[in-house]
């Protein structure tokens, strides 16, 4: 099974900057979107062969998640238990017969912090969500988390301590998820490796490679057995994110 994540800042945008090529070729078996910034009636363009599951926030041109989907799911949930984060739209859950799909764009805790309270009610929600989920089946989960979780996730962790992103408070939530039973499946398999998924706009950031890593496949930790690869397409443009890939055998809980 082979799964795509990309957040593209901006679906239409990107559909002008290759998004089509690059999405075809992959020929994924799930691909998963984040910040979408449009409403699915306002697509003028379709996923042939794919089932698309969108979750449009409220606000116009804002955040937002869709899953391109070859198989049709179980089930789709919207939101925690189709209800919380919608106005934002910011999760989207399917379920197969053998493990469940999470694709999510994390709140950004911005400047000055001004959203780390929310964020910080955000990841408890959210973890709590996922380990049910998980006392029920395996969970593979994707999409920018909006944290790099250690030093060697992002280029200047030194002049970016207390920015968001990369606050204490960020890092220590992403740890407890991966301690309540949950592998970073790239870090897992590359320890030592120095790679990005997101650069900023500014000071030539990407020719640099100044870049940050917070866009991730995370799995529950008994299914990594069955994990091949987890990827990081760094030489895709067309967003200020690359895509992250992930591979997996088929596998029985």
């Amino acid at each position: 099974m082979h799964i795509i994540s990309w957040n593209v800042n901006g679906l239409r945008a990107c559909m002008k900057k290759g998004f089509m090529d690059f999405f075809n070729a992959m020929d994924a078996d799930l691909f998963a979107i984040q910040e979408t910034k449009m409403k699915a009636s306002q697509a003028e363009f379709s996923f042939e062969g794919y089932n698309a599951y969108w979750n449009d926030a409220i606000k116009p041109g804002y955040s937002g998640t869709l899953v391109l989907a070859k198989n049709k799911p179980l089930s789709v949930v919207y939101g925690i238990d189709g209800e919380g984060y919608n106005d934002e739209g910011r999760i989207i859950t399917l379920e197969y017969p053998e493990f469940y799909f999470v694709n999510v764009y994390v709140p950004n805790t911005k400047r000055e912090l001004l959203r780390l309270d929310y964020r910080m009610i955000f990841e408890n929600n959210f973890r709590a969500y996922l380990k049910r989920l998980d006392t029920k089946k395996p969970v593979i989960l994707c999409g920018d988390l909006n944290v790099a979780h250690h030093e060697i996730d992002l280029k200047n962790p030194q002049s970016n301590r207390r920015n968001a992103g990369f606050t204490d408070e960020e890092r220590t939530q992403f740890s407890t998820l991966l301690d309540s039973g949950f592998t970073d499946t790239f870090r897992h398999l590359y320890p030592e490796k120095i790679a990005y998924t997101w650069w900023s706009y500014m000071f030539n950031a990407r020719k640099n490679n100044a870049g940050w890593r917070i866009d991730y496949f995370i799995v529950s930790k008994r299914i990594m057995p069955v994990v091949k690869d987890s990827q990081i397409h760094a030489e895709i443009m067309g967003s200020d994110h690359c895509p992250v890939g992930l591979i997996i055998d088929n596998f029985s809980d």
